[in-house]
């Protein structure tokens, strides 16, 4: 490092600490480092400068130097990683040898797209001190959001209003699993209009009025009219290649928030094909053809980072030996063919964001490599990606052939018939007489038919707590709009109705609700 640099590191040490300068001497303090950071990236000053973290250094701006080990800048770069701090911050993290000892220098740079946050708050610094955001705060936190380049996924959906979307899902689906319940509880308190509630996670545009492409992709009511290509088509073909005759299609449309759960179903149920095989006369082992994990992480990935302004749907193809996953988008920003997977860039970041709330993406970068692990672990062999397509990605999964094999095995070992069936001489054959069957008439389950409902509140407050196993009764009565007395009244008829248990209706906050 010359000398320079050096003279410019020791005048920012020299310097009064402010809202572009931390210090300390701690180097486990790992939420001190993570609020900073997210501060820093915030720059709500909008200095559109960077902010430095020097850890080995007292608040005076004295070198007190540290012991800087590889493992300890790893874990000052993880934090950016980690998945607490969202989105994913601009930062560097560098050893500087001085005089008097060696210091860390974290560098963050202004984040594009704030509010950044982390564990879920909204982090800011005003001269040297740093603190939660307030109403205030969030707001021109935004402002600068929407004044930076848009993604499409931010844009404004001008041809669409707050009408065209379904806020029951925002209220009891979404927020609930953004937010703790004591935020839930101060954000009703401190502002209940639907709109500046929808901006904060980037799903409204203030300046048009109306919802941006992101809440018609999580909430739209009428999606396709608004973005025509916001589909996911299924197709089994018989045979290897697209020639051979359609077993069966289905098109997984509507909005995401309705789509990736029966995606996320569909995957484990049907295409993971996972059944026992038995490998001796007193043991079976489950098999898939494909991991229903990998599978669902590469659908993700393709709805995460698909060019929605295409008219397309993705197109997720079934053949006798592969599955194949067509993505309109080729690869986006910073990734590269040779760089990726290990660099990874964000064409959709509301979307990218709310599907990690949601739990359907982890966004810690490594989620192919994951995918890559699993499939080898079942003998499916690495995914394939082609690039060759410029303005779409098509990625293959391979058929495990880990099954046929089993199943060859078990037949002549005795195990299965030819048309699959368990022979009747490989039960087990120490299994215990089977008990002699009660007299006593057994009881019968109470019915749980929606027509059983007494009145309209009562299913209101059972489909509410369906969505939100963990809300408090002040929330039904923010979100439903009735006093509390009418939904004591309403949970207790779901108790005798047998929808809630009688007994423990709650067991560490969460609603002990039965199945319909």
């Amino acid at each position: 490092m010359n000398e320079r640099i050096k003279a410019e590191i020791k005048s920012l040490l020299e310097d009064l600490e402010s809202d572009r300068i931390e210090r300390t001497i701690s180097t486990t303090n790992t939420d001190k480092f993570g609020q900073v950071i997210c501060a820093f990236a915030n720059d709500l000053p909008n200095h559109q400068k960077p902010g430095f973290l020097f850890i080995g250094v007292l608040d005076n701006g004295e070198i007190q130097g540290v012991d800087v080990t590889d493992d300890l800048l790893k874990n000052l770069a993880a934090i950016r990683t980690d998945g607490n701090i969202q989105p994913q911050p601009s930062m560097t993290v560098e050893k500087i040898s001085m005089p008097e000892g060696d210091i860390v220098m974290i560098k963050v740079d202004p984040s594009i797209f704030p509010p950044v946050r982390y564990k879920g708050r909204i982090w800011i610094r005003t001269g040297p001190r740093r603190g939660v955001a307030n109403e205030n705060d969030e707001y021109l936190l935004m402002e600068k959001r929407r004044t930076n380049v848009k993604s499409f996924d931010s844009s404004a959906c001008l041809n669409a209003t707050i009408d065209d979307l379904d806020l029951r899902l925002f209220k009891h689906y979404f927020l609930p699993k953004a937010m703790s319940d004591e935020e839930l509880e101060a954000e009703s308190k401190s502002n209940n209009d639907i709109r500046y509630q929808l901006s904060v996670f980037g799903f409204f545009d203030v300046l048009h009025d109306c919802p941006t492409n992101a809440a018609m992709l999580f909430f739209g009511t009428n999606l396709r009219r608004f973005i025509p290509g916001a589909y996911v088509q299924y197709v089994r073909f018989a045979g290897k290649d697209r020639a051979g005759d359609i077993l069966t299609e289905h098109e997984f449309k509507g909005n995401l928030c309705t789509v990736l759960p029966e995606l996320d179903t569909f995957i484990k149920t049907t295409i993971a094909n996972r059944r026992p095989i038995p490998v001796s006369a007193l043991r079976e082992e489950s098999i898939v053809d494909y991991p229903d994990w990998a599978t669902r992480e590469l659908l993700m990935n393709a709805i995460c980072h698909r060019d929605y302004t295409s008219h397309g749907p993705i197109q997720f193809y079934q053949f006798d030996d592969r599955i194949e996953i067509m993505n309109h988008g080729g690869l986006y920003g910073r990734a590269n063919e040779e760089n990726f997977p290990n660099v990874n860039d964000y064409r959709n970041i509301v979307v990218a964001e709310a599907m990690k709330v949601l739990g359907f993406v982890n966004r810690h970068s490594r989620g192919v490599l994951r995918v890559q692990k699993e499939l080898i672990a079942n003998e499916n062999g690495e995914a394939v990606y082609d690039f060759g397509y410029q303005t779409a990605v098509i990625v293959c999964e391979k058929k495990s052939p880990l099954g046929e094999r089993m199943t060859a095995t078990a037949i002549a070992n005795g195990f299965l018939l030819e048309n699959g069936e368990i022979r009747s001489n490989s039960a087990i054959s120490d299994q215990k007489p089977p008990k002699k069957p009660s007299k006593k008439p057994p009881k019968k389950p109470p019915k749980m038919n929606v027509s059983a409902f007494p009145s309209k509140i009562v299913e209101d407050v059972f489909n509410a707590l369906n969505l939100n196993p963990k809300a408090k009764y002040s929330w039904l009565v923010d979100n439903l709009g009735v006093s509390e007395r009418t939904i004591l009244r309403a949970i207790s008829d779901l108790k005798t109705l047998g929808y809630i248990n009688a007994e423990h209706s709650k067991v560490k906050g969460v609603w002990q609700l039965l199945k319909k």
